[in-house]
């Protein structure tokens, strides 16, 4: 990857899910609703869903040597991806599991007074909405770009591309953040993104102290953008 100075940084595209709040309880509620609904479309017992899923995801993970989604389990499944969302929306409650953090709270609010801050996920519309209200991050980002918008969930280059046409910075000013190299960050850093791996609240916190640092007059000598850790 390219070093990047932070001090070229004019936008941000935040990922959602495992990257702004980390939740493993909520995570597995997740896999549990996408299990239900392989039940229904597959007409098998919750046991042989969950372990069909498991092999299928290893299956498509060795053909393509790449972390896969969810959504590319159950389409690959015999699932709709529209369905699913659906489903997702009438069974699952963010709710009952989430907890408000005021540091990520802090965090999103001081970067939005000096960056132009977006999100970016493979979550439907509707529960975003409902999530990024219950965490209390609602307006601090400028735009939100959902699986809903075209249907097609990352990793997409045609979506990357949207978003970063719809933001109005060039590549090198606008910052991907994600909790998955494969899913959130390969295809941005291949299209000259900067990237930042976050896999925990911890290395979240740590991006406003990245970002906020001055910088020497000569740009030659800022500090370099630290390389996204891809294992």
């Amino acid at each position: 990857m390219p070093l990047f100075s932070s001090a070229e940084i004019r936008g941000i595209v935040f990922d959602l899910d495992g990257t702004l709040y980390v939740c493993d309880r909520f995570a597995a509620e997740i896999q549990n609703a996408a299990a239900a609904y392989i039940v229904r479309v597959r007409g098998i017992t919750p046991r042989e869903a969950g372990e069909l899923m498991a092999a299928t995801r290893q299956r498509l993970v060795e053909e393509s040597g790449t972390v896969q989604t969810l959504s590319a389990v159950c389409v690959e499944l015999g699932g709709d991806v529209r369905e699913l969302h659906r489903h997702f929306e009438r069974t699952l409650r963010p709710e009952a599991y989430l907890v408000r953090d005021e540091r990520v709270i802090r965090l999103l609010e001081g970067l939005a007074g000096k960056f132009s801050l977006y999100i970016y996920t493979n979550n439907n519309r509707v529960l975003t909405t409902r999530i990024m209200d219950y965490l209390g991050l609602d307006g601090v980002a400028r735009g939100i770009f959902t699986i809903d918008d075209s249907w097609r969930g990352k990793p997409d280059e045609g979506m990357v591309k949207k978003v970063l046409e719809e933001v109005g910075f060039s590549p090198d000013e606008t910052l991907f953040v994600g909790d998955r190299y494969d899913v959130d960050l390969r295809v941005p850093e291949q299209l000259g993104c900067p990237v930042y791996l976050s896999r925990n609240l911890e290395q979240l916190l740590r991006l406003e102290k990245l970002l906020t640092s001055p910088f020497p007059a000569d740009r030659s000598a800022a500090p370099a953008w630290p390389p996204a850790v891809r294992s």
